[in-house]
Order: structure tokens, then sequence, then C-alpha cells
């Protein structure tokens, strides 16, 4: 038996043990530790340049306005959500470049983390307790963090796999009730259903499939519908996969690993992806380390990755993260489940993004439409998946393979999927940069 009540302590408590140049990680998403956010402020005047580290952060708190920021705490950050993203002009908030498998590692060897904390299930019986909702980095940061505090609550689904900690590993928990953080599901507009028209036709019955959130993965989850015998191994638990294996087009019996399972790392979605996700069999949360490892997802025949992009070169290099050098998101899995998905026997990666956007001019503070199949890619902006890993490329003109391509084959190929209005101005472009179309 374990002593629940010997490590139980208030919020306040745990608060009392952060000091000055602390770095504090939480868990990922929507495992972010709502009570301790919510009064992390109140610490504010006795302590400086507290390091806050993240990833993909939903939980605001009073801690985030600029005041506090300015002296008492800093963020940092694996992949920025729209909180920190607003942030980010403030000078105190800062991106980690990474794959996400590796994330957990490599902050270890740089950093560690003082205090980990992050929202938990309640422990079983024999006092394990499960990250309800992912295991990115959670475990690899907790093992070696100097304190490691859970919030406990009893609104949280208790997900199966590899995604706990023993109680020997825990320090102390703060007892709570709230629900986990949810985000909207985003409808599908046409360009969505386009594109996901295009890309559930790439996709066969038994493949199995990594995808994402948005208005094209919901879209792409729409046309499956028909599809028979889907797996799924992917980085995020989502509502639209939840719709699948509730339409029984999800049931990974053609998977060579955990076949039967959805694998995830983490889940952020609904209250209801969350009720469905409260100790059901089906589904298996495991390490990051371990879902996200390219040779791990290979292991499956007919893997499919399904990424979105900001912008495409016409070489075929993918910016998925920024805004020429202003950071926006990060990049996640993005290569992680692309090279993966390309190792699989009979595997396919895609990258979908819309041919155009709306951007305000600079100098006038209108907006004008412009290509996001480009020439080059802005100044500053981030590479997320070289030239050398991209594969298939989507927008709502069509869809086509660069594998094996030439320069030339690939700039003809992707104009030919760029806005029509911008497709001679692409092809002279092309010829300047010698590609020779």
């Amino acid at each position: 038996m374990f002593d629940y009540s010997a490590k139980k302590i208030s919020v306040e408590q745990a608060l009392s043990m952060v000091k000055s140049g602390d770095n504090i990680t939480v868990g990922m998403a929507g495992a972010e530790p709502v009570e301790f956010f919510s009064r992390l402020h109140t610490i504010a005047d006795r302590v400086e340049d507290v390091t806050i580290t993240s990833c993909l952060s939903t939980v605001s708190g009073e801690y985030l306005s600029e005041k506090y920021l300015e002296k008492a705490f800093k963020l940092d950050s694996w992949f920025y959500s729209p909180i920190l993203r607003k942030l980010h002009k403030t000078g105190r908030v800062s991106f980690i470049p990474n794959h996400l498998h590796f994330a957990g590692s490599k902050r270890n060897f740089h950093k560690k983390a003082n205090i980990f904390i992050c929202s938990a299930s309640m422990p079983e019986e024999d006092g394990r307790i499960r990250f309800s909702c992912g295991n990115v980095y959670e475990e690899e940061v907790a093992k070696k963090a100097d304190l490691v505090i859970l919030e406990i609550t009893p609104n949280v689904p208790r997900s199966f796999g590899d995604n706990f900690l023993e109680w020997g590993d825990v320090d102390h928990v703060v007892e709570c009730g709230y629900f986990l953080p949810t985000i909207p599901d985003v409808p599908p507009n046409e360009k969505d259903r386009e594109i996901g028209r295009h890309i559930a036709g790439l996709i066969n019955d038994g493949d199995c499939i990594q995808v994402g959130i948005g208005g094209i993965p919901n879209a792409v989850c729409e046309f499956l519908a028909e599809k028979k015998d889907l797996g799924i191994h992917t980085e995020m638990m989502t509502t639209g996969i939840m719709n699948l294996m509730r339409k029984g087009v999800v049931n990974g019996s053609r998977k060579q690993m955990n076949p039967g399972k959805v694998v995830c790392a983490f889940a952020l979605g609904s209250q209801e992806m969350y009720e469905f996700m409260h100790e059901n069999p089906d589904i298996l949360v495991s390490r990051g380390s371990w879902v996200n490892d390219p040779y791990v997802i290979a292991g499956n025949d007919s893997q499919v990755s399904i990424n979105t992009s900001v912008e495409v070169d016409l070489t075929g290099q993918c910016c998925s993260e920024s805004v020429g050098p202003l950071q926006i998101s990060g990049t996640g899995g993005q290569s992680d489940t692309a090279i993966g998905a390309q190792r699989s026997k009979n595997g396919r990666s895609i990258i979908a993004l819309y041919s155009t956007a709306m951007v305000k001019k600079p100098e006038s503070g209108e907006k004008e439409e412009v290509s996001k199949i480009v020439p080059m890619l802005r100044q500053g902006a981030a590479v997320s998946l070289s030239r050398n890993d991209v594969d298939w490329v989507a927008t709502e003109y069509g869809a086509v393979s660069l594998r094996g391509t030439t320069l030339r084959e690939r700039a003809e190929l992707l104009i030919s999927i760029a806005h029509p209005k911008f497709r001679e101005e692409l092809r002279a472009a092309a010829k300047d940069l010698q590609y020779w179309l």
C-alpha cells in the first residue's frame, strides 16, 4: 500500500517551493497544471527569472501579464500556441527548436527541471499515477527533475499505455477538481474539403494514419468515413480520430505494431473526447520518444503522415512554423512523422496547405492575396521539413508527389497545384532561379 496523505500538499505549499532562477517544466497542452498557474502570479514579488518550460500552452493565467513577465517569469516553449505567440514581443518568451521525439532528452541535456508539475488522474490501487492525456516528454523530464508535483483531479481521463509514474517517483500531490482544457473543433471550409478530398484519395483501406487538428485534418477525417480497416499511430489523439473509431472505420486490424489499438503520445480536444478516452482499452498513450521515433513509426506498413505547412518553396522546402523569422508554432512531430512514414513499407508523407493566404501589406495595412507556394521561403523562415524529406504536397488544386524528382520537375509539379493567378509569375521566378522550366 502507499501513503497518499503523506505526499498531499496545498497549491500554496507547492508555490512556496519555487525559487528565483528555477526552471519549472509543465505538462504539455491539456496536461498543464491549472491550479498552479492560476496562482503563480502571487509569488511574483519574491522571485526573479523563473523559467516556465512548456509545449502548446493552453492554460492562461495572470502570471502571463507583461508586468509579471518583466522580471519574475520568462517562458520557454517547444511549440507556440496563440497565448505565447502574442507574448513573443515582450522578449521574455523564447522558442526551443526541436523534433518532438527528442524534446525531453535534449532539454534534460541542456537544462533539467528543478520542478516538474502537471495534471494527472487519480492514483491506482498500487499508487501508480497516470499522465491522463499525454506522455510526450513528461516522464523523461520528471525522472530527472529535482521535485515532482502532480495535480490530481478525478475529472480527467485515466488512459492506458506507457504514461505513468510510480508512487515513489512523485514527491507531492495537490488535490484539485478542475476539468481539462478543451479546444473547439474547427469546421472545415470549402478549401479544407477540396484538400481533404485530394488527400483521402491517396489513402487506401488498411493504411495506418497520423493526423492532427484544424480545418484540413478535420476535412480529411470526414472523407475517410468510407474507408475500411484503418489503423492509427499518431502523435495526437483528436476528435476526428474518435469519430472514425465510433464509425468502425478505424479498427487497427491490419497494423503490424499494436494491432487493434490507437496509439498516440498526447490528446487535446473536446470534453466528449476525454470521456471517450477514459479507461478505453483501445487507446494507448505512450512515450513521445517512442511514438514519434521515425524508426518506430516505420514499423507499421502503409503508414501515412498528414501535416500542414505555412509555405512551400519551389524546391519542396516546407516552412510550417514561422512567418519569416517570427515564430508562430513549432516543428512538433512533422519531421518525425514525415520521415517515419516514408521509411514504412508502402508509406507516404503528405504536406497540405492552402494555395494562397490573405496578408497585410506592411506599408498600408491593406490585405492582399499571396501565393503560399513561393519561389523561395521568406527571409528568416524556419525549414520545418527539408526538401530531402518532402514527399506529397496537396492544395485545393490537387496533390503531387515530389519523391525522387529533380528541381525542375518539382517546380513544374508545385506550380501545377498553385493558384492559377500566380502560376505564370512562379514560372518566371523558376527560370530566374535556373530551375529551367
